[in-house]
């Protein structure tokens, strides 16, 4: 039989991931070294198992001795409260691969998620912002604080690269050249790309580490990252998505419409409106498959009708 490593389980998995060793930590620091998985996807995976292993263990069972009737009640009751369809396919695949990982390390003699068929993922479009409401966001963030200076690049950068927000706080001093106007981001898998910097973006990056942004940040710490909190620390993407909804909220955007992922599907967007070939834009966003930035094409010719229904005027009988 195959294992896949020679990380053993010996504790088993009883209320939660929040046991000190268990199968489950087992196979996540296993997708974290062996397949290079992202932290934000071992987050994703940590917080389906532990669901499912509160949810056995309020039936007084063990997760891992689970039966495929077990599994398919579990995934009933989820379907009954209305999770999305993506939501149901990424718990489906957690439980999957970690009781496939359980049958192949000997812990279990019968992987009871064999039978269930993988869930379909919705096809859901990526909703941007219009391109005028971004341009109110972007020009609504002042040049007097540290702290404006600071999330003025910031924006300018989600806006203008369409890095995730992994990436974003992922970037370091050293991983700017204003020189050839190029940005070094980490992506999935812990593969580099270079995306461009633009004149506008070049310019608030400038600003933030000209002395009056970044250095005043800093304080007495040391760190390399790029964006730095009030504390002189990291900027974490709970920190990305507070200064998003505060500087939101200050521009009259709509707040429940704006996260770090809706700046990368409008920069993607309205580039593809531009004319940018869809090869450029799927190098850009550093996609694996052409097929998830065909998704935005789709948007685009939503975006099309929706225009030209609205300004033609022999759009209407």
């Amino acid at each position: 039989m195959t294992t896949h490593s020679s990380l053993h389980c010996t504790v088993s998995l009883g209320l939660s991931l929040t046991t000190t060793k268990s199968p489950a930590t087992e196979y996540l620091q296993w997708l974290s070294i062996e397949k290079g998985r992202s932290p934000a996807t071992i987050e994703a995976y940590r917080r389906d198992i532990d669901d499912f292993a509160k949810w056995m263990h309020a039936r007084d069972r063990r997760a891992r001795s689970a039966s495929e009737k077990d599994v398919e009640d579990y995934f009933a009751v989820l379907r009954k409260g209305d999770r999305a369809e993506s939501s149901l396919a990424r718990a489906m695949s957690s439980l999957r691969g970690w009781f496939g990982f359980l049958l192949d390390e000997g812990d279990i003699t019968h992987d009871p998620t064999v039978r269930m068929k993988p869930a379909r993922r919705g096809r859901t479009l990526p909703k941007p912002l219009g391109e005028r409401e971004m341009m109110v966001l972007l020009d609504s963030v002042g040049a007097t604080t540290p702290i404006d200076l600071r999330d003025r690049a910031l924006l300018e950068l989600l806006y203008g690269t369409g890095a995730r927000v992994s990436e974003t706080t992922g970037i370091n001093l050293e991983d700017l050249d204003f020189d050839e106007e190029l940005i070094r981001v980490t992506g999935k898998g812990s593969k580099q790309r270079l995306v461009p910097m633009g004149q506008t973006l070049r310019a608030a990056l400038h600003e933030y580490l000209s002395g009056g942004g970044r250095d005043e940040l800093l304080q007495s710490k040391r760190t390399s990252r790029l964006f730095l909190n009030a504390r002189g620390g990291a900027l974490t993407r709970q920190g990305v998505d507070l200064i998003i909804h505060k500087r939101a909220l200050d521009s009259g955007v709509d707040t429940s419409r704006v996260s770090a992922h809706v700046f990368r599907h409008s920069c993607a967007t309205h580039m593809l409106a531009h004319g940018a070939d869809i090869r450029v834009v799927q190098e850009l966003l550093g996609h694996s498959s052409i097929a998830t930035t065909q998704l935005y094409t789709a948007v685009s010719l939503t975006s099309l009708k929706r225009e030209y229904r609205d300004a033609h005027p022999r759009a209407h009988e």
